[in-house]
Parts: structure tokens; C-alpha cells; sequence
């Protein structure tokens, strides 16, 4: 799914199926240690804003990412994250919105920090919504901090990734 006639997108997304995975949310402090989320058999979601992008595309994401049959259940038919059910991992991941120049990258297509966390803690609770009226009590929705650098560990049943633009 792309943007409609032609336009840049408001959103990348890369979906990956996971037996399970950890996120570090919080890096080791001299008097803390680092602090992280997990989630066992589900999705894990990295997404990425551009400039542009509002709030009339949540839903839109949020009702095409949790219904695409991307996870495979014990009898290896492929079904949606609901019909797992799955837990879902919400990875913000600015890097998707970069752009080579020379031998660097750039990010200037990327939406504002102020902006991109408010779309962002707002595409987290309607995934929290969705999946808490399909599916079983075990079932979560953990997700990273927006705007700090993350350390992920992932297992997974196959490289089955998939790219989608709003």
C-alpha cells in the first residue's frame, strides 16, 4: 500500500513476525540499570513519520497493519496479528525516513520531534485499543521510547519482513 497519485507518503512502516522480542527503552544509568520491554510470539512494528503527516492516517494504519496475514499460526496458515493472537512490539525508527546524499544519509523528509511523538503515542494507543477488544488476556502492546536509540533482540521463525508506506 503507497500513497495515493503519486505523493509522499505520510508513514513508513517495516513489519517483522517474531517468536519474541526485547527493547531496550532505557539505557544503564550510574544508578540504574537499563530497563526494557518484551513480548513473546507476535509483530514487531518499526515506524517512521514524515513531514505531513496527521492524525487521519492512524487509523487507516492501524486497521491494515493488525488485519495483514503476515503471522504463521501452529497449522502454518498465515494470519493476522488479531487472529494469532499476537502481541504486538511498536518501534519508533526515524532512520526509515532516511535518504542517501554522497555517502551519508539525510532525514529532512523526517516530521518535527514534538509532532512525531504525538503521532506516535497516538498510532500506540489505537494499536492498545485494537488489540485489547480482539484478543486473549496474554496478549500485549509494548512500545519504545520515541527519540532515543534503542537495543533490540529479536527471534524470529524466518526474515519474513515487509515495507508499507501510508
Amino acid at each position: 500500500m503507497t500513497a495515493s497519485s503519486g505523493a509522499a507518503p505520510a508513514a513508513r512502516t517495516v513489519l517483522q513476525q517474531c517468536l519474541q522480542a526485547r527493547l531496550q527503552v532505557k539505557p544503564a544509568e550510574e544508578l540504574s540499570q537499563a530497563q526494557f520491554v518484551q513480548i513473546d510470539r507476535g509483530m514487531v512494528i518499526y515506524i517512521c513519520f514524515f513531514k505531513g503527516a496527521t492524525d487521519d492516517i492512524l487509523p487507516k494504519m492501524v486497521s491494515t497493519l493488525l488485519s495483514l496475514r503476515l503471522c504463521e499460526s501452529d497449522s502454518g496458515k498465515m494470519v493476522s496479528v488479531l487472529e494469532l493472537p499476537g502481541s504486538l512490539l511498536i518501534v519508533p525508527q526515524a532512520t526509515l525516513g532516511g535518504k542517501v546524499k554522497g555517502r551519508a544519509m539525510q532525514y529532512h523528509n523526517n516530521i518535527g520531534k514534538e509532532e512525531g511523538l504525538r503521532l506516535y503515542g497516538a498510532f500506540v494507543s489505537l494499536c492498545e485499543k485494537e488489540l485489547a477488544g480482539a484478543a486473549a488476556a496474554e496478549v500485549t502492546v509494548k512500545h519504545g521510547t520515541y527519540g532515543n536509540r534503542q537495543v533490540l533482540k529479536l527471534d524470529t521463525n524466518g526474515p519474513y519482513t515487509h515495507l508499507m508506506e501510508f
